[in-house]
């Protein structure tokens, strides 16, 4: 996960969910707002200790975890 270095865990801050840069902000509070309508520049505006690259991080991030991978599965036979 070297390429998600904003994107922090830790036990103690938020129960443990995926923070930015070990901030009180957490990936899914930035993916709900840019799901409703927010920019990334109007995002920081109302988060100035937050970057833009906060928060492009954070959707590469959740595109990452949403990635699909299909596995084929062989079938039993008894």
């Amino acid at each position: 996960m070297e390429q998600f270095n904003r994107i922090t865990f830790d036990t103690n801050l938020m129960g443990g969910r995926a923070c930015i840069r070990g901030l009180r902000v957490t990936v899914a509070l930035v993916l709900n707002l840019v799901a409703n309508g927010m920019t990334a520049e109007q995002i920081v505006a109302e988060y100035p200790y937050l970057e833009v690259e906060d928060v492009r991080q954070a959707l590469h991030y959740a595109a990452w975890l949403a990635d699909e991978s299909i596995q084929t599965l062989e079938p039993v036979t008894a």
